[in-house]
């Protein structure tokens, strides 16, 4: 039953007739409005609530001054989490980035608590978890969290530090705490209370933890699988979660297992442009199985994308014909199968189109128009993609070219290994696939031709062997001739490279890079290579030249990389300090290293975001440089210095993050590949086609940009900026600031000791709560009546109050909070502003009376009301209605609260009944028009939602049915049935579901205040 109005017992009148009036006796649920058994007139009757009222209503039980007032409504959004606030802004020791919030508003907005951050590198993916976190704790009690991150961020201790910023306390998993927690959960069906709050690494989950193992002591050790009812976990984190693109592997089926049984899920990944199309449906329905059902429904999902994206270009950029070109778009993106099923049916799309055909489009229309567009995105509800184009840049990229040629010995080497290993695959293995088998060896002897010498015999003779194999088997391979030739060129050019003079170009031109930063105070440099050998070879030679040098790689132990990474923070003076980091993309995978401003790239990527990747672990939030120095070395000559001098240097990758569309940069990374890998064109040729890639796709992005550039330089703003900052500012609450908090405590604190004029001393951010050990001793009771969270907050606050220091350190500002450590940061979540909103929030109405000096409403006085408006529906929420005299204060008086004071000339129990009577008359047809707007949208959005939900599902039953026709295996067979009877039943009782939701969709409306407020101007 929806939430009762009236109570068994209570005395209600009749509203058409108020002189009649008799005793609640018994209540029923019609669906649409609760209906009352009422005893009058000595005979019990039926009433709607709506035609009832409580004798007791018009008479405000509480008067209270403006600072209680204000107080008692901050207690009221506490208490009453609503979907249009945001709880996490001043939640956590970190500096205020408004982009960082953007997770948090698609988390709160989505149908279900699943998302997927996809963020550039070093955007702080970890503290946007973090803020979901918090905004979660806000609003439902969360007591059990699993991270699931790459073993290296577990040796850093990454997200055990991160999470201390939030006032979080983690707990490392090793393998023999992972067997505990199984065992404990399989004896006692909960999860050990010391590991609630976990991090766990991908590289536990293997086969024993899935699947169980042999009998130990008589009895089988279960596995993950085996455990009835499977854990659930309130929130999921999963890191790096591209590591989970292959559902082969044991990491994804536990990933996949955790995620099936949690309440919420965050992914993280740094980009998901260097995944296949395959790999991000992979994520995506690991994700959100019940939506992206398969491939094929993943394929149809994206189909509307591009032109979705084309409209929202368009409006951005106000090209010519802007209106046009983004309305066709959108019809382009509705023709799609996907289109026609689903988008066609989003009430937006209509609204978008309409504004669209207007003459002229106002820009506050345009930005919510492209915020609109934007939603329509398939992904929009599951994906976060804040790019850095989007946020502006951390700090001054200046980038520097080292061109190190051959020597002639160096350059005869050099081709001559290419050809002689040309020439080994085109007899192996034909002509077609030269261009990828010689893609490696290319690079290889790009990156470090004195590295790779060690290894230029294995690299020759092993395909060489399989020739002499082939021509064993008698198959139409080449004749003994042939290989006895090439095995005699090979050990000419092995002697001609262990021959090689000893001075090495490349690497004298790094000693004097490295010579130069040594002069600065910042002596740090990290140097990447693709190439294990290449950093082998640097870490020896640069050890003989006297460098303090460390080397990180993907075999890298763990507690060696924690200990290097240590000594390269460390201070230049100290002795066991590092200089000269070397590193591979994986030895560094998700870490930060913004203390070090200076990167070399020993040899160059093809893949422009894998560039990004490298400059991002510096160029990032929290690097305290103005400028960091980028030095790329290439040899003149090779594929790799045309790639880079002809595209990646125009690209802008080394001066900026990138500011492109990814399906440009995907294009841009598979067309150098195909070039680069095409051995048997010329060179010529190959500048030739790395030219035309230049003119065609490189223009498309300074087209882009150009545009871009022109709106911000034509209206004032970027439109990403500008967008999240209405949605800030929207979400934003006056009575969840710190202002508003410190004010709640104050009132809370006044009702425990009223003669007690100042507990929170200080007028700095950082201040002094001063209690006496009597309050102490009722704090510690108002304590206990709230549910108990395992939390480092909960529990630092319950030992101060059971201790005799009547002085406790506070802020209410995170930034503060960051500075001051020692500072305890009181916010929603706090257990103090918790057990105060408790306190302070009313049950039955308030009143006051208020002046506000103020021109947005004409001068005089005024009577209000103020409403708790319950919505149910697809997602409940909470909103303060306002109703008054003045339509211009129904507006306003939520924002002239803030500004209010005591009305100190008027009685506050002065407020008349028959005002209130016709406040309540007003609200009344106010809420009856709402609600039947409210059942009208409900309904709109259960047909959207179930467009999308049958489309979803027809997939799955066509993939489960022909893959049970394809298969033999009975075994099999029955499997891929019960899940097929399962998606049915899945189906049906979502269907039911959507159908009582759209039954009870109803707003709840209670009286909170009453009030008169006197105007005065400015």
């Amino acid at each position: 039953m929806k939430n009762c109005e009236f109570s068994v017992g209570q005395i209600v009148s009749l509203r058409m007739d108020p002189a009649k009036h008799g005793a609640i006796v018994g209540i029923q649920d019609t669906g649409e409005e609760n209906k009352y058994s009422v005893f009058l007139d000595g005979a019990v009757q039926m009433f709607y609530a709506s035609q009832l009222r409580c004798l007791q209503e018009n008479k405000p039980s509480s008067a209270l001054t403006c600072e209680e007032f204000n107080a008692c409504l901050t207690a009221f959004q506490i208490m009453h989490p609503g979907q249009s606030q945001l709880y996490s802004l001043n939640a956590a020791r970190i500096d205020f980035i408004p982009y960082q919030f953007r997770p948090v508003l698609r988390f709160i907005h989505s149908d279900q608590p699943r998302i997927l951050i996809a963020d550039s590198v070093g955007v702080g993916k970890t503290i946007e978890a973090g803020l979901i976190l918090r905004e979660l704790q806000a609003r439902t009690e969360i007591h059990s969290i699993l991270i699931i991150c790459p073993r290296p961020l577990v040796t850093e201790c990454k997200w055990q530090r991160e999470m201390k910023r939030f006032d979080e306390s983690f707990v490392h998993i090793d393998g023999a705490s992972l067997r505990y927690c199984l065992l404990e959960y399989d004896l006692e069906g909960e999860w050990p209370y010391k590991f609630q709050k976990c991090i766990i690494p991908y590289s536990l989950f293997d086969e024993t933890l899935l699947l169980g193992s042999g009998k130990k002591r008589g009895k089988r050790i279960k596995g993950l699988l085996d455990l009835d009812p499977p854990p659930a976990f309130d929130l999921v984190i999963v890191d790096e979660a591209h590591h989970i693109r292959n559902p082969l592997t044991f990491s994804h089926n536990a990933v996949r297992f955790f995620c099936e049984n949690a309440k919420a899920v965050v992914f993280l990944t740094a980009t998901p442009i260097q995944l296949g199309e395959k790999d991000l449906f992979v994520l995506l329905n690991t994700l959100r199985p019940d939506l992206v059902v398969n491939e094929s429904t993943f394929n149809q999902m994206a189909a509307p994308n591009p032109f979705i994206n084309q409209a929202a270009l368009a409006m951005r950029t106000q090209m010519e014909n802007w209106q046009t070109v983004a309305s066709r778009a959108l019809e382009q993106a509705v023709a799609t199968p996907w289109g026609k099923a689903v988008l066609e049916t989003n009430p937006d799309y209509a609204k978008i189109q309409e504004t669209l055909s207007k003459d002229n489009v106002s820009l506050e229309e345009r930005v919510k128009m492209i915020s609109r567009t934007e939603e329509m995105h398939s992904f929009a509800g599951i994906i976060n993609r804040t790019l850095r184009r989007d946020i502006g840049e951390f700090t001054v990229r200046k980038s520097e070219t080292v061109e190190v040629p051959f020597t002639e010995s160096q350059q005869y080497v050099h081709d001559e290994v290419l050809r002689i290993q040309a020439d080994i695959m085109s007899m192996l293995h034909g002509e077609t696939n030269i261009k990828f088998l010689m893609s490696t060896i290319r690079r290889q002897t790009a990156s470090c031709l004195y590295g790779l010498v060690p290894f230029l015999r294995e690299i020759l003779t092993k395909h060489l062997d399989e020739l002499e194999q082939s021509e064993a088997d008698n198959l139409s391979m080449p004749s003994l001739e042939f290989i006895t030739d090439i095995r005699l060129q090979i050990e000419e050019i092995i002697e001609k490279a262990e021959a090689l003079d000893d001075n090495d170009p490349k690497l004298d031109a790094l000693c004097e890079v490295i010579e130069r930063k040594q002069a600065e105070r910042n002596h740090r440099i990290m140097v990447f290579s693709t190439f294990r050998h290449t950093l082998n070879y640097l870490f020896e030679n640069l050890k003989k030249r006297g460098y303090r040098v460390g080397l990180v790689h993907g075999g890298t132990p763990d507690e060696d990389r924690v200990a290097l990474r240590d000594r390269f923070q460390g201070e230049k003076s100290q002795s066991n300090s590092i200089d000269v980091m070397l590193f591979s993309e994986i030895g560094c995978e998700g870490l930060d290293y913004q203390f070090c401003d200076c990167l070399v790239n020993y040899d160059i990527p093809w893949n422009p975001m894998r560039i990004e990747q490298r400059i991002g672990r510096i160029d990032r939030n929290g690097q305290q440089s103005e400028s960091i120095a980028i030095f790329n070395f290439i040899t003149p000559g090779t594929v790799e210095a045309e790639i880079y001098m002809r595209c990646l240097i125009r690209i802008g990758i080394f001066e900026r993050s990138l500011g492109v569309s990814e399906k440009i940069l995907g294009d841009i990374t598979r067309e150098i590949k195909e070039i680069a890998e095409n051995y048997r064109i010329t060179e010529e040729e190959r500048k030739t086609k790395l030219q035309q890639l230049a003119d065609n796709k490189i223009r498309l992005i300074q087209e882009q940009e150009a545009l871009e550039k022109q709106q911000i330089e034509l209206f004032g703003f970027n439109f990403p900026k500008e967008i999240l900052a209405q949605e800030l500012s929207e979400s934003e609450s006056f009575w969840l600031s710190p202002q508003s908090l410190q004010r709640l405590i104050a009132v809370y604190l006044k009702k425990l000791d009223h003669k007690v004029q100042d507990f929170i001393l200080g007028e700095k951010e950082v201040k002094t709560l001063r209690v006496s050990q009597e309050v102490r001793e009722k704090l510690l009771q108002d304590f206990r009546l709230l549910p108990r969270q395992n939390t480092v907050v909960y529990r630092a606050w319950e030992k101060w109050l059971k201790e005799s220091s009547p002085y406790l350190t506070i802020t209410f500002e995170s930034e503060a909070a960051k500075e001051h450590q020692e500072a305890v940061l009181l916010m929603p979540y706090h257990p103090l502003i918790r057990q105060a909103a408790h306190c302070l929030e009313h049950h039955d109405k308030i009143s006051t009376q208020l002046v506000v000096h103020s021109n947005l409403v004409s001068a005089g006085e005024y009577e209000f009301a103020i409403y708790h408006w319950r919505y149910h529906g697809l997602k409940e929420d909470n909103f303060l209605k306002v109703v008054s005299s003045s339509e211009q204060l129904t507006e306003n008086l939520l924002h002239l609260l803030c500004y209010a004071s005591d009305n100190q000339y008027k009685n506050y129990n002065n407020i008349e009944i028959e005002i209130i009577d016709n406040l309540d008359n007003q609200h009344y047809k106010l809420w009856q028009d709402s609600i039947a707007q409210h059942r009208e949208k409900t309904k709109e959005l259960i047909k959207y939602r179930i467009e999308i939900l049958h489309t979803s599902h027809m997939a799955r039953v066509k993939y489960l049915t022909n893959f049970i026709n394809r298969v033999n295996d009975e075994k099999i067979q029955r499997m891929k049935q019960s899940e097929l009877n399962s998606a049915q039943d899945e189906y049906a009782r979502k269907l039911k579901e959507f159908e009582e939701i759209q039954n009870r969709a109803d707003i709840i409306a209670n009286p909170v205040a009453y009030g008169k407020i006197k105007i005065l101007g400015d």
